[in-house]
């Protein structure tokens, strides 16, 4: 809709996670450096946190992306909210196994080992990825740590890799968990993205599209996208993507921080204060922590409030409203 107005190719900050518009500050490399020893060798539990909208689902989908050994086998479960009958049926059908095995837990099993042996024998491991753990009822997470406990006499057979929110962290801290804890051997905890990383994140992505954050948004619209989205990266997507859409409803261009700040009021993210940080009274340097953002751009961002999904439905109105505020009054 907007992308030809901002000489792009596509939406830059569409909500879908995408392992083209990765962005990896430090912490993130860190932590998909975790996710990929969790996923290339025996490691047992390894365990990713961060808040809602950390890019927690995104840094997975990045790993999983990567070419694997031709032996190895990655199951995902990314809605966990299963009963133990489906928890293993979903398991029992994803690697193949019989009917019989889907309905009897015994006899699954005995199949399930015996075809994680067999993926063993041959080179290859494999890896159970549960998206969203904090989900999964305390049954389920004891059921998690009897699978991860399959093993030979020197090699365990199953890795699993849980993704979730920090009260995944508290929950194992229950005395009737401790047993999954115990079994944790790699761990991360993503953290939201300073201004500078924020900044640096909006031009890598419009960068990735086809354009230049430097001409697309101003400085003070960067400070004011920072300040709603608390460095969050799902909100600063949110913010970003709707920002662009007041723009071309007003035939702006760059956006402005009249436009961020009445998009943030109709997202109710409340209203970024006007003006420049501190932080933001120098040009940002032409540098990306990702290597595979090495060139960089002259822009300015956003951190968080709630965690707000901008119903899609109502961009009609706010088309409306944003037209309003910021039509010229030769218009």
């Amino acid at each position: 809709m907007y992308e030809a107005f901002f000489g792009l190719r596509e939406r830059p900050f569409d909500l879908t996670a995408n392992p083209r518009f990765i962005f990896l500050t430090a912490r993130h490399r860190e932590a998909l450096s975790t996710l990929r020893a969790g996923l290339s060798a025996p490691s047992g539990v390894t365990l990713l946190l961060g808040e809602a909208g950390t890019g927690k689902s995104t840094l997975v989908r990045g790993a999983l992306a990567e070419p694997p050994h031709p032996e190895n086998r990655t199951l995902l479960l990314s809605n966990p909210t299963l009963t133990r009958a489906e928890f293993y049926e979903y398991i029992a059908r994803s690697v193949g196994l019989t009917t019989r095995a889907a309905k009897s837990k015994a006899r699954f099993l005995v199949e399930f080992q015996g075809t994680l042996q067999a993926r063993q024998a041959a080179g290859g491991l494999t890896t159970m990825v549960i998206d969203e753990a904090q989900s999964l009822p305390d049954e389920l997470l004891e059921e998690v740590r009897l699978l991860a406990n399959i093993e030979t006499s020197n090699v365990r057979l199953l890795n699993v890799v849980l993704v979730g929110q920090p009260e995944l962290a508290d929950r194992l801290n229950q005395r009737s968990l401790r047993h999954l804890k115990q079994r944790i051997t790699l761990r991360w905890q993503l953290t939201p993205l300073d201004l500078r990383e924020t900044a640096v994140y909006l031009a890598a992505r419009v960068r990735v599209a086809g354009g230049n954050a430097a001409e697309i948004f101003t400085r003070e619209a960067v400070v004011n996208i920072y300040q709603a989205s608390g460095g969050l990266p799902r909100i600063i997507n949110v913010v970003s993507d709707n920002a662009l859409l007041g723009g071309y409803a007003a035939q702006v261009k760059p956006v402005n921080q009249a436009i961020v700040r009445g998009i943030c009021r109709d997202l109710d993210l409340g209203s970024p204060q006007p003006g420049e940080s501190s932080a933001a009274s120098e040009p940002l340097e032409d540098e990306t922590d990702s290597p595979s953002h090495s060139h960089s751009t002259e822009v300015w961002v956003p951190t968080t409030r709630s965690e707000a999904l901008f119903p899609w439905q109502r961009w009609k109105e706010v088309v409306v409203r944003s037209l309003a505020r910021l039509r010229p009054a030769s218009m």
